[in-house]
């Protein structure tokens, strides 16, 4: 919310008194101006969202330890488990590689993706 907020304070005000003085509408002016370069913003948030959404080891085991039927279990709980649950070393840094790419992948292709609809001022 507070990147959000910055991104929209970083927004020149004379670009929305322009867009006034052509006849603009609320709609239009959000969509020609304020989506667009918030898209940096954007794009930032995503990433560091999808990075962070790997990290929910601690609530998971705290509070379910994988759930009823592992229904709640994600990828670095599986991970625990396996390294020190049921010794699985060799296995455990298989998933955690495994993991490192599928991030590395993603990122480097949300970059790839998000080149055309990032506009830098």
């Amino acid at each position: 919310m507070f990147l959000f907020l910055a991104g929209l304070q970083t927004i020149p005000r004379s670009y929305y008194e322009a867009a006034e003085i052509d006849g603009a509408t609320a709609w239009s002016k959000f969509r020609r101006i304020t989506l667009p370069l918030l898209s940096p913003t954007t794009l930032f948030v995503f990433i560091m969202q999808f990075i962070a959404s790997f990290r929910v080891f601690v609530s998971v085991s705290v509070m379910t330890s994988g759930g009823p039927a592992k229904s709640t279990q994600v990828i670095t709980y599986y991970l625990y488990e396996n390294a020190f649950r049921y010794l699985k070393f060799g296995y455990a840094s298989a998933i955690a590689v495994v993991m490192f790419a599928m991030m590395i992948i993603l990122t480097l292709l949300q970059f790839r993706l998000s080149k055309r609809r990032v506009h830098y001022q």
